[in-house]
């Protein structure tokens, strides 16, 4: 690989762990006191992808540990955001389904999202923000896909 594009992906990968870094901040700033990004993640994931989703599944989407998932999906069934019901095709496992304070709830944040939203809107040029969306989402269904691909890690 030459050095140059070797050097621009580490640059790209460093900026969007950057980027998210901040990003999080941000929201947990605004989430209800008790909820943190994963929390809110899993609201979007459900809201995004629709609900009924079994854990395992969930915990594989988000590349954690299901003991990991296991805890955020049990704060959101204490604060009253999720519901665990059982599978109809599976006795044994669970699924996951929003409450209707839930999907107010991941509603509610984008909301509640503006004014920092108004303020990036004054300092980045929207549409170069616009035209770089549809490389980023290439680039997420691209690493999607291959990390399903990929060898396992030999640690």
């Amino acid at each position: 690989m030459p050095e140059h594009d070797q050097a621009a992906l580490f640059e790209l990968f460093n900026e969007i762990g950057i980027i998210e870094q901040l990003s999080r901040a941000t929201l947990e700033a605004r989430l209800p006191c008790g909820l943190i990004a994963p929390h809110f993640t899993v609201l979007n994931h459900l809201t995004r992808l629709g609900d009924g989703r079994a854990p395992i599944d969930m915990a594989r989407a988000f590349q954690v540990p299901k003991t990991t998932l296991t805890h955020t999906l049990k704060g959101l069934e204490a604060q009253g955001l999720i519901e665990m019901r059982p599978n109809p095709n599976d006795g044994r496992s669970k699924l996951v389904y929003l409450t209707e304070a839930g999907r107010t709830l991941q509603k509610g944040m984008i909301g509640a999202l503006e004014p920092d939203f108004q303020r990036l809107m004054m300092g980045v040029d929207m549409q170069k923000l616009r035209e770089i969306i549809p490389t980023l989402r290439d680039l997420r269904i691209f690493m999607d896909d291959d990390k399903n691909r990929a060898p396992p890690r030999s640690d």
